[in-house]
């Protein structure tokens, strides 16, 4: 019998806290229960095993983060719009880092498939893309081209990889003026094929 008060979103949510405390890679069922104050067993009511409570903090966080982005980003168009997700995306990454570890994580596709979550991060992205003009596939590659960029940053920045003097923040509004250059005059797909 579930302990009373415990549930599966309650679970979950305290799992993405823990990731953001100790590094998501360090989140541990047992570590759960120990919080709760219960014994290991008593989770598995509420998940599966350790890879659903992966899988469902890579959904919560991946919801949280859709969500800011698309208030960032709402009325907005071209560079206004890029600087906007690029910023709401940073923003997330750097103050959730363990949510944020989450969101990179392989989910099976057929667990992807009903992700509103998803859905939503996919109409987002590309309707912002597709004020640039692009369609697919030039679309995918430019999805690929800001979530390495942004990623990329985001990791070196996290872990202090930036030893230079420059200001990072202004290194990071260079980087979103270079991909508003790079999408203003993508090579189509079509064009260089």
């Amino acid at each position: 019998m579930a302990r009373a008060g415990l549930t599966a979103d309650r679970v979950v949510a305290a799992a993405a806290d823990l990731a953001d405390e100790v590094g998501f890679e360090n989140v541990s069922l047992s570590a759960l229960a120990r919080g709760f104050g219960v014994k290991d067993a008593s989770l598995y009511s509420h998940v599966r095993n350790l890879q659903d409570l992966r899988t469902r903090v890579a959904f919560l966080a991946g919801g949280e983060m859709v969500d800011r982005i698309a208030v960032a980003v709402a009325g907005r168009t071209g560079r206004a719009a890029l600087g906007a997700f690029a910023d709401a995306y940073r923003a997330y990454a750097l103050e959730h880092p363990g949510r944020y570890a989450a969101t990179q994580i392989r989910i099976d596709q057929s667990l992807l498939a009903g992700s509103p979550a998803l859905r939503r991060t996919a109409e987002i992205t590309y309707g912002m893309l597709r004020a640039y003009g692009l369609e697919e596939p030039d679309l995918t590659d430019a999805v690929r081209l800001l979530r390495s960029t942004f990623h990329g940053f985001c990791a070196l920045e996290s872990s202090g990889g930036f030893g230079a003097p420059r200001d990072v923040e202004r290194s990071w509004e260079r980087a979103v003026d270079a991909l508003h250059v790079a999408l203003t005059h993508w090579p189509r797909e079509a064009e260089v094929g």
